[in-house]
Protein backbone atom coordinates (compact mmCIF):
# COMPACT_ATOMS: atom_id res chain seq x y z
CA UNK A 1 0.00 0.00 0.00
CA UNK A 2 1.26 3.62 -0.89
CA UNK A 3 2.17 5.57 2.20
CA UNK A 4 3.63 8.83 3.23
CA UNK A 5 6.86 7.51 2.25
CA UNK A 6 6.47 7.63 -1.31
CA UNK A 7 4.27 10.93 -1.49
CA UNK A 8 7.47 12.26 -0.31
CA UNK A 9 9.84 10.58 -2.31
CA UNK A 10 7.53 11.88 -5.52
CA UNK A 11 7.73 14.92 -4.00
CA UNK A 12 10.86 15.54 -3.99
CA UNK A 13 10.70 13.75 -8.09
CA UNK A 14 8.71 16.51 -8.91
CA UNK A 15 10.24 19.24 -6.79
CA UNK A 16 11.15 22.28 -9.92
CA UNK A 17 8.54 21.00 -12.56
CA UNK A 18 4.97 21.67 -10.79
CA UNK A 19 3.73 25.07 -9.29
CA UNK A 20 3.15 25.16 -5.25
CA UNK A 21 -0.35 25.96 -5.12
CA UNK A 22 -1.49 28.44 -2.85
CA UNK A 23 -4.75 28.42 -0.23
CA UNK A 24 -6.95 31.40 -0.43
CA UNK A 25 -8.98 31.89 3.33
CA UNK A 26 -12.38 31.76 2.15
CA UNK A 27 -13.68 32.43 5.22
CA UNK A 28 -14.55 31.63 9.14
CA UNK A 29 -12.51 27.99 9.49
CA UNK A 30 -12.85 27.46 5.42
CA UNK A 31 -10.20 27.39 2.85
CA UNK A 32 -9.60 26.93 -0.74
CA UNK A 33 -6.54 25.00 -2.25
CA UNK A 34 -6.16 26.39 -5.16
CA UNK A 35 -4.76 23.46 -7.32
CA UNK A 36 -7.12 24.06 -10.48
CA UNK A 37 -4.00 26.64 -11.06
CA UNK A 38 -1.72 23.97 -11.43
CA UNK A 39 0.21 23.55 -14.34
CA UNK A 40 -1.86 22.08 -17.34
CA UNK A 41 -5.09 23.01 -15.02
CA UNK A 42 -5.49 19.93 -12.74
CA UNK A 43 -3.36 17.95 -10.08
CA UNK A 44 -2.98 15.23 -12.18
CA UNK A 45 0.19 17.31 -13.59
CA UNK A 46 1.94 16.35 -10.33
CA UNK A 47 1.11 12.42 -10.80
CA UNK A 48 2.01 12.29 -14.18
CA UNK A 49 5.47 13.90 -13.94
CA UNK A 50 5.82 11.85 -11.31
CA UNK A 51 4.96 8.72 -13.83
CA UNK A 52 7.27 9.58 -16.87
CA UNK A 53 10.09 10.03 -15.48
CA UNK A 54 11.97 8.61 -18.26
CA UNK A 55 9.85 8.16 -21.47
CA UNK A 56 10.87 5.14 -23.65
CA UNK A 57 11.77 6.25 -27.49
CA UNK A 58 7.87 5.38 -28.71
CA UNK A 59 6.24 7.86 -25.92
CA UNK A 60 3.53 7.77 -24.18
CA UNK A 61 -0.02 6.79 -24.67
CA UNK A 62 -2.76 8.09 -22.19
CA UNK A 63 -6.49 7.66 -21.87
CA UNK A 64 -8.61 10.47 -20.34
CA UNK A 65 -11.69 12.60 -20.03
CA UNK A 66 -9.76 15.44 -20.39
CA UNK A 67 -7.43 16.03 -17.37
CA UNK A 68 -5.43 13.65 -17.69
CA UNK A 69 -4.58 13.60 -21.06
CA UNK A 70 -3.78 16.84 -20.69
CA UNK A 71 -1.46 16.29 -17.78
CA UNK A 72 0.41 13.30 -19.44
CA UNK A 73 0.68 15.95 -22.76
CA UNK A 74 2.58 18.83 -20.72
CA UNK A 75 4.76 16.33 -18.77
CA UNK A 76 5.56 14.60 -21.85
CA UNK A 77 6.32 17.88 -23.35
CA UNK A 78 8.70 19.26 -20.72
CA UNK A 79 10.76 15.71 -20.91
CA UNK A 80 10.79 15.67 -24.78
CA UNK A 81 8.63 12.74 -25.23
CA UNK A 82 5.87 12.17 -27.85
CA UNK A 83 2.13 11.95 -26.14
CA UNK A 84 -0.86 10.16 -27.63
CA UNK A 85 -4.04 11.12 -26.03
CA UNK A 86 -7.31 8.85 -26.39
CA UNK A 87 -10.09 10.85 -25.34
CA UNK A 88 -14.22 10.00 -25.43
CA UNK A 89 -16.13 11.78 -28.10
CA UNK A 90 -17.99 13.69 -25.43
CA UNK A 91 -14.87 15.56 -24.41
CA UNK A 92 -15.64 18.56 -23.34
CA UNK A 93 -13.79 20.90 -26.51
CA UNK A 94 -12.05 23.45 -24.65
CA UNK A 95 -9.62 19.85 -23.60
CA UNK A 96 -9.17 18.69 -26.84
CA UNK A 97 -8.23 22.25 -28.20
CA UNK A 98 -5.42 22.58 -25.42
CA UNK A 99 -3.98 19.22 -25.88
CA UNK A 100 -3.21 20.12 -29.57
CA UNK A 101 -1.79 23.48 -28.35
CA UNK A 102 0.17 21.07 -25.67
CA UNK A 103 1.59 19.40 -28.99
CA UNK A 104 -0.09 15.95 -28.17
CA UNK A 105 -2.09 13.72 -30.78
CA UNK A 106 -5.40 13.52 -30.41
CA UNK A 107 -7.74 10.23 -30.76
CA UNK A 108 -11.41 10.50 -30.01
CA UNK A 109 -12.52 6.77 -28.86
CA UNK A 110 -16.18 6.01 -27.57
CA UNK A 111 -18.49 7.52 -25.62
CA UNK A 112 -17.32 7.17 -22.40
CA UNK A 113 -13.84 7.14 -20.47
CA UNK A 114 -14.02 3.27 -20.68
CA UNK A 115 -13.70 2.96 -24.37
CA UNK A 116 -11.36 5.33 -24.93
CA UNK A 117 -9.29 3.26 -21.96
CA UNK A 118 -9.32 0.42 -24.25
CA UNK A 119 -7.94 1.54 -27.33
CA UNK A 120 -5.06 3.33 -25.42
CA UNK A 121 -4.21 0.04 -23.86
CA UNK A 122 -4.16 -1.26 -27.53
CA UNK A 123 -2.45 1.19 -28.87
CA UNK A 124 0.39 1.37 -26.40
CA UNK A 125 0.64 -2.71 -26.93
CA UNK A 126 1.39 -2.11 -30.45
CA UNK A 127 3.89 0.74 -30.57
CA UNK A 128 6.03 0.15 -27.29
CA UNK A 129 5.03 3.65 -25.75
CA UNK A 130 4.80 4.22 -21.95
CA UNK A 131 0.78 3.65 -20.85
CA UNK A 132 -0.11 6.19 -18.64
CA UNK A 133 -2.97 5.28 -16.44
CA UNK A 134 -5.54 8.39 -15.68
CA UNK A 135 -5.62 6.88 -11.61
CA UNK A 136 -4.52 3.48 -11.15
CA UNK A 137 -1.57 3.97 -10.83
CA UNK A 138 1.18 4.24 -8.12
CA UNK A 139 2.86 6.85 -9.05
CA UNK A 140 0.12 8.98 -10.06
CA UNK A 141 -1.07 8.55 -6.83
CA UNK A 142 1.71 9.19 -4.40
CA UNK A 143 2.48 12.65 -7.16
CA UNK A 144 -0.99 13.20 -6.39
CA UNK A 145 -0.82 13.35 -2.58
CA UNK A 146 2.13 15.56 -3.24
CA UNK A 147 -0.42 18.44 -2.46
CA UNK A 148 -1.41 17.17 1.14
CA UNK A 149 1.59 17.68 1.89
CA UNK A 150 1.92 21.47 0.64
CA UNK A 151 -0.86 21.99 2.05
CA UNK A 152 0.28 21.18 6.00
CA UNK A 153 2.28 24.33 5.54
CA UNK A 154 -0.13 26.12 4.37
CA UNK A 155 -2.98 26.84 6.93
CA UNK A 156 -2.13 28.50 9.58
CA UNK A 157 -3.10 26.74 13.09
CA UNK A 158 -3.73 23.42 10.94
CA UNK A 159 -7.39 21.71 9.49
CA UNK A 160 -9.48 18.76 10.29
CA UNK A 161 -11.04 17.97 6.89
CA UNK A 162 -10.46 17.99 3.38
CA UNK A 163 -13.30 17.82 0.97
CA UNK A 164 -11.84 16.07 -2.02
CA UNK A 165 -13.73 15.32 -5.12
CA UNK A 166 -13.91 11.62 -6.72
CA UNK A 167 -13.55 9.84 -10.12
CA UNK A 168 -11.56 7.06 -10.74
CA UNK A 169 -9.62 7.70 -6.70
CA UNK A 170 -6.44 8.79 -8.15
CA UNK A 171 -6.26 11.74 -6.03
CA UNK A 172 -8.48 10.83 -2.92
CA UNK A 173 -5.80 7.73 -2.81
CA UNK A 174 -2.99 10.73 -2.84
CA UNK A 175 -4.43 12.46 -0.29
CA UNK A 176 -5.45 9.40 2.15
CA UNK A 177 -1.82 8.19 1.86
CA UNK A 178 -0.27 11.82 2.19
CA UNK A 179 -2.71 12.67 5.42
CA UNK A 180 -3.59 10.06 7.05
CA UNK A 181 -3.58 10.70 10.99
CA UNK A 182 -3.60 14.40 10.14
CA UNK A 183 -6.92 15.50 8.58
CA UNK A 184 -9.62 13.47 8.39
CA UNK A 185 -10.50 13.44 4.17
CA UNK A 186 -14.08 13.53 2.93
CA UNK A 187 -14.77 11.81 -0.65
CA UNK A 188 -17.62 13.61 -2.89
CA UNK A 189 -18.92 12.32 -5.88
CA UNK A 190 -22.18 13.49 -8.06
CA UNK A 191 -25.01 10.92 -7.76
CA UNK A 192 -25.06 10.15 -11.30
CA UNK A 193 -21.47 9.20 -11.16
CA UNK A 194 -20.45 7.47 -7.95
CA UNK A 195 -18.31 4.35 -8.21
CA UNK A 196 -16.27 4.82 -5.17
CA UNK A 197 -19.74 4.97 -3.13
CA UNK A 198 -20.91 1.80 -5.06
CA UNK A 199 -17.47 0.22 -4.02
CA UNK A 200 -17.97 1.09 -0.62
CA UNK A 201 -21.51 -0.21 -0.81
CA UNK A 202 -20.40 -3.90 -2.03
CA UNK A 203 -16.96 -3.76 -0.59
CA UNK A 204 -15.23 -3.63 -3.37
CA UNK A 205 -14.87 -1.95 -7.02
CA UNK A 206 -17.92 -2.75 -9.28
CA UNK A 207 -18.69 -1.02 -12.60
CA UNK A 208 -21.76 1.57 -12.69
CA UNK A 209 -23.11 4.02 -14.90
CA UNK A 210 -21.72 7.93 -15.59
CA UNK A 211 -23.66 10.55 -16.58
CA UNK A 212 -24.49 14.05 -15.82
CA UNK A 213 -22.48 17.32 -15.46
CA UNK A 214 -19.48 16.28 -14.45
CA UNK A 215 -19.57 13.38 -15.95
CA UNK A 216 -16.17 14.19 -18.39
CA UNK A 217 -13.93 14.76 -15.08
CA UNK A 218 -15.63 12.15 -12.78
CA UNK A 219 -16.63 9.28 -14.98
CA UNK A 220 -14.99 6.72 -14.14
CA UNK A 221 -16.93 3.93 -14.57
CA UNK A 222 -15.22 2.19 -11.65
CA UNK A 223 -13.31 2.99 -8.49
CA UNK A 224 -9.87 2.27 -8.78
CA UNK A 225 -7.84 -0.64 -6.80
CA UNK A 226 -5.60 1.62 -5.55
CA UNK A 227 -7.68 4.66 -4.33
CA UNK A 228 -10.68 1.80 -2.53
CA UNK A 229 -7.34 -0.07 -0.94
CA UNK A 230 -6.53 3.06 0.49
CA UNK A 231 -9.47 4.79 1.10
CA UNK A 232 -11.86 2.23 1.17
CA UNK A 233 -13.53 3.80 5.47
CA UNK A 234 -13.03 7.23 4.17
CA UNK A 235 -16.79 9.16 4.72
CA UNK A 236 -18.20 9.57 1.27
CA UNK A 237 -21.08 12.10 0.40
CA UNK A 238 -23.10 12.53 -2.87
CA UNK A 239 -24.35 15.57 -4.48
CA UNK A 240 -26.81 16.17 -7.45
CA UNK A 241 -26.44 18.04 -10.86
CA UNK A 242 -28.28 21.15 -9.48
CA UNK A 243 -26.00 21.58 -6.43
CA UNK A 244 -22.57 21.20 -8.72
CA UNK A 245 -23.80 24.05 -11.07
CA UNK A 246 -24.75 26.67 -8.61
CA UNK A 247 -21.44 25.66 -6.60
CA UNK A 248 -19.44 26.45 -9.72
CA UNK A 249 -21.37 29.31 -10.36
CA UNK A 250 -20.85 30.23 -6.84
CA UNK A 251 -17.23 30.09 -6.87
CA UNK A 252 -17.28 32.82 -9.71
CA UNK A 253 -20.07 34.93 -8.29
CA UNK A 254 -18.52 35.39 -4.88
CA UNK A 255 -14.75 34.51 -5.50
CA UNK A 256 -13.72 35.08 -8.83
CA UNK A 257 -12.89 30.98 -9.57
CA UNK A 258 -13.03 29.91 -12.51
CA UNK A 259 -12.66 25.92 -12.61
CA UNK A 260 -14.83 22.74 -13.97
CA UNK A 261 -17.95 21.21 -12.80
CA UNK A 262 -16.08 18.15 -11.25
CA UNK A 263 -14.13 20.47 -9.15
CA UNK A 264 -16.96 22.29 -7.95
CA UNK A 265 -18.84 19.16 -6.85
CA UNK A 266 -16.42 19.10 -3.33
CA UNK A 267 -17.81 22.85 -2.91
CA UNK A 268 -21.58 21.98 -3.57
CA UNK A 269 -21.09 19.25 -0.41
CA UNK A 270 -21.13 22.42 1.75
CA UNK A 271 -23.36 24.53 0.39
CA UNK A 272 -26.02 21.87 -0.29
CA UNK A 273 -25.40 20.74 3.43
CA UNK A 274 -24.80 17.63 1.81
CA UNK A 275 -21.38 17.66 4.49
CA UNK A 276 -22.16 19.89 7.41
CA UNK A 277 -19.15 20.74 9.46
CA UNK A 278 -19.04 20.31 13.08
CA UNK A 279 -18.77 23.51 15.58
CA UNK A 280 -15.55 24.99 15.13
CA UNK A 281 -14.54 22.18 12.46
CA UNK A 282 -11.73 23.71 10.17
CA UNK A 283 -12.34 22.38 6.45
CA UNK A 284 -10.69 22.89 3.07
CA UNK A 285 -11.79 22.44 0.10
CA UNK A 286 -9.72 20.87 -2.87
CA UNK A 287 -10.21 22.90 -6.26
CA UNK A 288 -8.51 20.33 -8.28
CA UNK A 289 -9.29 21.32 -12.09
CA UNK A 290 -10.53 24.61 -14.14
CA UNK A 291 -10.11 23.09 -17.85
CA UNK A 292 -13.03 24.54 -18.66
CA UNK A 293 -15.48 27.18 -20.64
CA UNK A 294 -16.40 29.82 -18.53
CA UNK A 295 -18.89 30.80 -21.13
CA UNK A 296 -21.53 30.16 -19.11
CA UNK A 297 -20.49 31.18 -15.86
CA UNK A 298 -22.18 34.60 -17.05
CA UNK A 299 -25.49 33.64 -18.24
CA UNK A 300 -28.74 33.56 -17.38
CA UNK A 301 -28.75 31.97 -13.67
CA UNK A 302 -29.76 28.23 -12.98
CA UNK A 303 -32.25 27.84 -10.39
CA UNK A 304 -30.74 27.95 -6.55
CA UNK A 305 -32.22 26.18 -4.08
CA UNK A 306 -32.87 28.54 -1.12
CA UNK A 307 -30.24 26.65 0.93
CA UNK A 308 -27.50 27.71 -1.64
CA UNK A 309 -28.62 31.68 -1.48
CA UNK A 310 -25.99 34.04 -0.81
CA UNK A 311 -25.84 34.59 2.77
Amino acid sequence: MIDVSDVRSADERIDGRIRRTPVLAAGPGLWFKLEHLQHAGSFKTRGMLNRIVDPPAAGIVAASGGNAGLAAAYAARELGAAAEVFLPVTAPAVKVAKLGELGARVVLEGGEYAEAYAAATVRAAQTGALFCHAYDDSAMVAGNGTIGLELLSQVPGGFDTVLVAVGGGGLLGGMVASLRGDARIVAVEPVTSSAFHAAQRAGHPVDVPVSGVAADALGARRIGDIAFELARDVPSVLVEDDAIVDARRRLWDDYRIVVEHGTAAAYAALLSKTYQPEPGERVVVLLCGANTDPADLTTARAHRPDSLQPS
